[in-house]
């Protein structure tokens, strides 16, 4: 059995040097991801620190909160020491920073590039298992109005309807749209289908002078925009 002979809770620590006082004295910024998952789980295990616990769940996820951030109840509490209880602490946490993400876009209102459309999109979809697709409803300066689920698949692909799309901004008389749909295999690149439906896209929108600005493929990490790659 191993021996912790070493371990020496953080109470016991120098105050600067515990994780919540740290923040304390010296901001937010002064913390790792470590530290303030260690402040989220808020206790370790008879043997370890929160801490310690914390660098154990950044290591099983690849130290990367992408991967974290997709991680499910389950597959949280394959770390020793963490429980169902410390594991919805994790997940709410990282909710509320991905609802931020989307909330700045929103209080801008108005949509400027691909990285607004992405930073607007990757919170709602890039961490899916399964394939969604969505779209941005914009008036004629560009400013949100609406955003739509247009339709949810599995891991392979969803199905994107014209008439759905197009009904959702006739509804509410958006000038453009912007469409978006994730891709759980984390590959970017279009499939044949992404680009022929982005091209019936374009062509139906003309018709009823809905301009598509712009179709991107999210995943956790980057995107693909059609736009950006003069596919529209």
């Amino acid at each position: 059995m191993t021996e912790y002979k070493n371990f020496l809770p953080i109470r016991e620590w120098r105050e600067e040097d515990r994780p919540s006082e740290k923040l304390v004295l010296k901001g937010r910024k002064s913390l790792s991801s470590a530290e303030l998952l260690s402040i989220i789980i808020g206790t370790g295990t008879k043997n370890q620190t929160a801490l310690d616990l914390a660098k154990q769940i950044l290591a099983a996820a690849e130290n990367n909160l992408n991967l974290l951030g997709r991680q499910t109840i389950k597959e949280l509490c394959r770390v020793h020491g963490v429980g169902e209880s410390k594991a919805i602490k994790i997940i709410a946490a990282l909710e509320i920073g991905q609802r931020r993400q989307i909330e700045d876009v929103l209080e801008r209102k108005q949509v400027s590039s691909s990285a607004d459309c992405f930073r607007f999109f990757q919170p709602l979809i890039g961490d899916l298992p399964h394939e969604e697709f969505w779209i941005l409803l914009l008036n004629r300066h560009n400013k949100i109005i609406g955003q739509q689920r247009i339709s949810q698949g599995g891991v392979a692909g969803t199905v994107a309807d014209l008439k759905i799309i197009f009904k959702s901004a006739l509804d509410i008389l958006a000038s453009s749209i912007i469409a978006a749909h994730n891709h759980p295999s984390l590959n970017l690149r279009p499939s044949q289908a992404d680009k022929d439906l982005t091209t019936k896209m374009v062509s139906a929108g003309k018709i009823i002078d809905i301009q598509v600005l712009d179709h991107l493929i999210i995943t956790a990490g980057g995107y693909y925009s059609f736009a950006d790659e003069g596919m529209i």
